[in-house]
């Protein structure tokens, strides 16, 4: 039976805990997922991180119109205009099936020149070409699992998203099992059983997701829709996807051009970046779970007008949110001597890490405060700004600070963390000013 939720009156735990718990399952189950495979060859690994890496740049395309139907959805719901909700959820549907079955066709024709254009190793090339050809030729289902979950975000339904990624991830896991370790190894697919299982699990999150939408929300996703084809609500997802997705783009150029200067520092620092990321990361996670429930409840009271209540919403949540990222940033600098000691015996490693640690309280700072903020700030339609400010300083500080600060003045390492460091605070202190200046309001996009 479909029901409706009312978003805006819902707390901020409860729209945020199962994004937090999906978000840290996903990566646990990562993790185990990558240890599986290097238990069965480190050349699979190779493989696969180069053919992940190549997908992963290529998927960002779907963000374009999946962040926009988060946005506009809520605002829409939150504005009481239901007319044009299926219209929305069959547009964004119809864009993102059409755009990945392309990227499929590029990924099936010039996925051997693509790799031997990544310097791929000879050794890794097969298992690469063929994780691509299998995962990169179903790559749709990634594209229209994403519109479904961010329906079922705008529609308050965090929950369905959890439950989703704990079977993808334990169905993926199971099947690397069975085709590396189990019953069907004596098939001998290698690196083209873990691609089936990844596929696998992906159809059973599609279907899943497919299910819970006929039956719990509250509209419909039909070729009847797209005719005729609406161009006003089209151009609408375009203005608030393209710069977001250009943003993210932009920042993951930013992070290759950053990690080109750590390699060419040290293993040391190659292997301290690699383990201070995993350990920040939960505080990042906490971060960016009550930005994302924030952002819901957001787009909701924009898209009623009610700006007083967005404004008040969004600075309590970063309160709560500042204290406990700096409480856990705090945590993990203390006892990084041995968090680090788990994955090394390196005492080089171990001791560059706890510095780093100690840079990560104050990057944490403007990290949660730019995660809440600007999110936010697009649920409110404040979209340009946010993102030429970020590119901005992503590149002006994070980029070249980091090169000035850790290759020319000789820093290394820490002088790259105090340049991502500097980006994120100075970035977090112009968006609160925004913020409380109010120049967010009336950008609604109802």
């Amino acid at each position: 039976m479909q029901n409706t939720t009312d978003v805006k009156n819902m707390s901020l735990f409860k729209l945020g805990w199962p994004i937090f718990i999906q978000s840290l399952l996903s990566m646990c189950l990562g993790y185990i997922d990558t240890l599986m495979i290097s238990r069965y060859s480190d050349t699979a690994v190779g493989g696969i991180g180069n053919a992940n890496q190549i997908t992963g740049f290529l998927t960002l395309a779907f963000s374009i119109i999946s962040t926009a139907t988060a946005v506009i959805t809520a605002q829409y719901l939150g504005a009481k205009i239901r007319n044009k909700i299926n219209t929305i959820y069959s547009v964004s549907m119809a864009f993102n099936l059409v755009l990945s079955l392309l990227i499929s066709l590029i990924i099936l024709i010039f996925n051997r020149p693509i790799l031997k254009m990544m310097n791929v190793q000879k050794i890794m090339f097969e298992d690469a070409s063929s994780y691509m050809v299998i995962v990169g030729g179903f790559i749709f289902l990634e594209a229209v699992f994403d519109i479904y979950s961010q329906i079922f975000r705008s529609n308050g339904k965090t929950k369905i998203g959890m439950v989703i990624s704990i079977v993808m991830n334990l169905t993926n896991i199971t099947g690397n099992y069975m085709f590396l370790y189990g019953p069907l190894k004596f098939l001998h697919l290698g690196v083209k059983g873990v691609a089936l299982s990844t596929t696998i699990s992906r159809v059973v999150a599609v279907i899943i997701a497919i299910i819970y939408f006929k039956k719990n929300i509250d509209g419909s996703i039909s070729i009847k829709y797209l005719i005729p084809f609406d161009f006003e609500i089209f151009k609408k997802l375009l203005l608030v996807g393209l710069p977001s997705a250009g943003e993210n783009i932009s920042y993951n150029v930013a992070q290759i051009i950053l990690l080109m200067f750590i390699n060419s520092l040290s293993a040391v620092a190659v292997n301290t970046r690699i383990y201070a990321n995993i350990l920040s990361s939960f505080a990042y996670l906490f971060s960016i779970s009550s930005a994302m429930a924030t952002s819901i409840i957001v787009g909701h009271l924009v898209g009623g007008k009610e700006y007083d209540n967005a404004y008040t919403k969004v600075l309590n949540t970063l309160k709560k949110a500042m204290v406990l990222s700096i409480i856990i940033a705090i945590i993990n600098y203390i006892i990084s001597p041995f968090t680090f000691g788990l994955f090394t015996d390196n005492s080089q490693v171990v001791s560059l890490g706890h510095k780093i640690m100690f840079i990560c309280i104050f990057l944490e700072i403007g990290r949660c405060t730019n995660l809440v903020v600007i999110n936010s700030m697009r649920a409110a339609g404040d979209i340009k700004f946010p993102t030429f400010l970020g590119m901005a300083s992503m590149w002006g500080i994070s980029v070249f600070g980091g090169y000035i600060l850790g290759i020319v003045m000789g820093f290394g390492l820490q002088g790259i963390w105090i340049a991502m460091a500097l980006d994120e605070i100075v970035r977090g202190i112009v968006v609160l000013a925004r913020w409380i200046n109010g120049n967010w309001r009336g950008k609604r996009i109802v």
